[in-house]
């Protein structure tokens, strides 16, 4: 087996000029519908998440010190505990709009490649 064809092989099948086939346009259609929802999903999350973090430092005292920080940080915990919480509808909701809004273009490509084969 001759490794040096295969990689030159697959190196050049990368640089090549790519075809617009409909099984292409129907992955992009399918990430048009997916990304939205998934961007918002992660960047809401790591939000939360960091505001959960921080109400438990307050709460735990390691950033200030007294009850008031205490009653500051447990606030700020739940909060974050909210948003985490709530993170998953929303995700879910997002992405039946996405598809809602995709999903006639990918439905109509989808039938036009099956028929082809």
């Amino acid at each position: 087996m001759n490794t040096d064809k295969i990689y030159a092989e697959q190196i050049a099948s990368e640089y090549a000029p790519k075809e617009a086939t409909k099984v292409n346009q129907l992955r992009k259609l399918d990430k048009k519908a997916k990304l939205p929802a998934t961007i918002f999903a992660f960047t809401f999350g790591i939000i939360s998440a960091l505001i959960l973090g921080t109400g438990m430092c307050f709460a735990m005292e390691v950033v200030a010190t007294g009850a008031v920080a205490m009653a500051v940080g447990i606030i700020i915990g739940i909060l974050g505990i909210i948003g985490c919480s709530v993170n998953y509808p929303i995700y879910k909701r997002l992405l039946a709009k996405g598809k809602e809004k995709y999903g006639d273009d990918i439905m109509r490509l989808a039938k036009e490649i099956s028929e082809e084969n």
